[in-house]
């Protein structure tokens, strides 16, 4: 397949839609300089159109296939210019509608996008790309958490969001290969301008990346993971399809892949490894308050403080570990709380698992159980189908429990990854049910598959992601549990209210590392204080947060403004409600308010600013009484 240069590829992108813009201005202009309300839709599936051949790994993961064969190489400075204008160009446009003259949805449609164009734009002043895996300076292109070489793997194992059911569709992953040696070029460059400016990631980090890298390169094709896709074939597949596909990813595997990582390897493990610091957090590098702070707004979608962050994640945490203390007591437990950590977390019965197929087995029994009980507190249920599955060996060292999205076609279900490095290790105090309501189910899976599904929506909007409602929704559905018939065992229960303060502690110790010069290791030292966690497993959160500052605060940050604005309708519509909705949803916790009504209307509509979403709740409680 002919390689398209990304200068080639961003131009005829930029050209398209300069082009584009012409028609839409000479459309949408009324004679008095403004624009029409009806035109807004077309507004936002031109915003998409283009956005989709920017980001075409974005595109493939949301089931739009007709770019899997692109990689643009999102390294180069022309690339991040060409996202300005193209960020700043439907800002203006936008501009020229009278938010006042358009319907209730669009008006939260036309927040939605101002708010994210805004944001985007403030980021790449900040020398920040929103886009990709996570927003990170240019100058760190990839760490140990995410980015390309790591995403690569999970698209190219085939078991990932990129297809691998047609000839076309093997040829189209090949396309994107070709394009990943220069892609890595320009991220070593860009990595080396780091070097000089002294903008690199943390020397702990470094080492983890090493290791990453290096078990990607073989000798052997047919030991690659990127081999995957042949070693399963489609059965319709005809033997000269077969006998070429297999000698063109053998080719790519040893010429290509295999040589790219090994580059990678290479560089970070003699040229940078040295380069790196041994401070912990973005307080150390040039600009990194102001980047901290920007990351802050950006993942809690708030104005909210990092020291205001931080007194709410001290706040917290006192508050859960009374309650953990009361569940220490229940159990008879003689000993303090630390001792009692080490007993969840050491003692054999809690570890009573042989093999990763009984894990995955107890994960589809919480499923089960709670099934039920799903229907009195949701109106709306996906269609999109949902799997458990192990997290692949190669990246499970490094990897949370985690929800991958399905496709709103249905040729793909949402599935939630649980890495299982050893099933005879596996804690079953660690939390399983409410790890199961967060990533899987009513949580990620009913958020994430909802909004997909919802074609009323413009394509922004379904395929959004704010981690402070998306995250923030999924914390407060581990408050679920007991309304689900879960929590029974006190054990846990614990499990559950060790899930919540890690959440807590991450408030602590995020905004501790990058603003308060807490250490790596004070870091660790402190989550293991305040919860049941392994030295394995904080390392690794801890390692996170240092890779991806800010994203870990909008958890918390989500749940209390989700818990606060039940609270508060269910004190609102004690007084009554229409007639319409007690037909619709049956009462619960309040004589007139409605838990079902409340989660349908919080996940119809999809993700959004928390702002956002308090005016749109707001007027949907006005309409119920």
């Amino acid at each position: 397949m002919k390689k398209l240069a990304l200068g080639g590829l961003l131009a005829c992108a930029l050209l398209a839609s300069c082009n584009q813009q012409k028609t839409t201005d000479q459309n949408t202009t009324t004679e008095s300089g403004g624009a029409e309300a009806k035109d807004l839709p077309s507004l936002f599936s031109n915003y998409w159109e283009e956005q989709s051949k920017l980001f075409p790994l974005s595109a493939t993961a949301q089931g739009d296939n007709r770019y899997n064969d692109q990689l643009p190489n999102d390294q180069t400075r022309a690339f991040r210019n060409g996202l300005q204008e193209f960020y700043q160009r439907y800002l203006t446009q936008l501009q020229q509608f009278d938010r006042a003259q358009l319907s209730e949805n669009d008006r939260v449609s036309y927040d939605i996008f101002q708010y994210d164009l805004q944001m985007r734009l403030d980021g790449l002043k900040q020398n920040i790309v929103v886009g990709g895996d996570y927003p990170n300076s240019w100058m760190i292109p990839f760490s140990q958490f995410g980015g390309l070489p790591i995403s690569l793997g999970q698209f190219g194992s085939g078991t990932g969001a990129q297809p691998f059911k047609t000839t076309q569709d093997y040829d189209n992953w090949l396309g994107r290969v070709h394009r990943f040696p220069v892609w890595a070029d320009s991220a070593i460059s860009n990595f080396r301008q780091g070097m000089k400016a002294g903008v690199v990631l943390p020397r702990a980090l470094v080492q983890k990346m090493i290791p990453q890298m290096r078990d990607l390169v073989v000798t052997d094709a047919a030991k690659s993971l990127f081999y995957g896709p042949v070693n399963a074939f489609p059965k319709d597949f005809s033997v000269a399809d077969r006998k070429r596909i297999s000698s063109a990813y053998q080719e790519a595997v040893l010429t290509e892949l295999s040589p790219t990582y090994k580059k990678l390897a290479d560089f970070l493990e003699t040229e940078y490894l040295p380069k790196s610091r041994p401070s912990t957090g973005s307080s150390a590098l040039p600009n990194g308050p102001e980047q901290y702070r920007f990351l802050v707004k950006f993942w809690t979608t708030t104005d909210k403080t990092p020291e205001e962050i931080y007194q709410t994640g001290l706040a917290e945490v006192k508050r859960i570990r009374a309650e953990m203390e009361r569940v220490k007591t229940q159990v008879g437990f003689q000993g303090d709380l630390p001792a009692f950590f080490q007993y969840l977390k050491t003692d054999q019965k809690f570890m009573p698992y042989k093999t990763p197929d009984q894990v995955l087995g107890a994960f589809r029994n919480i499923q089960a159980k709670i099934d039920p009980n799903l229907k009195k507190m949701f109106g709306r249920v996906p269609k999109t189908g949902f799997e458990i599955r192990q997290t692949e060996a190669f990246r499970a060292a490094s990897a949370s429990a985690e929800y991958n999205q399905g496709t709103p076609d249905g040729s793909r279900p949402g599935i939630f990854y649980v890495p299982i490095l050893d099933a005879k290790t596996f804690n079953t105090t660690s939390g399983m049910e409410s790890l199961f309501l967060h990533e899987a189910i009513p949580g990620h899976h009913y958020q994430v598959s909802l909004q997909q599904e919802n074609e009323q929506l413009p394509k922004f909007r379904r395929f959004a992601w704010y981690g402070a409602m998306g995250e923030g929704w999924a914390l407060y559905t581990e408050s679920l549990g007991k309304e689900l018939g879960l929590y029974t065992d006190p054990y846990q229960y614990m499990g559950a209210l060790g899930d919540e303060i890690h959440r807590a502690i991450r408030l602590v110790v995020d905004v501790g590392m990058h603003t308060k010069n807490m250490t790596r290791e004070q870091a660790i030292q402190y989550m293991m204080t305040n919860e049941a966690i392994s030295e394995q497993g904080a390392t690794a959160e801890i390692e996170r947060y240092m890779a991806i500052p800010g994203q870990a605060l909008s958890y918390k940050i989500g749940q209390l403004k989700i818990r606060e604005l039940r609270e508060k309708y269910r004190t609102q519509l004690a007084a009554g409600a229409s007639g319409k909705l007690r037909e619709k949803y049956p009462r619960q916790n309040a004589e007139h308010f409605s838990l079902s009504a409340f989660h349908d209307e919080l996940l119809k509509d999809g993700v959004m600013p928390l702002s956002v979403l308090e005016r749109k709740m707001d007027d949907w409680a006005a309409d119920q009484k």
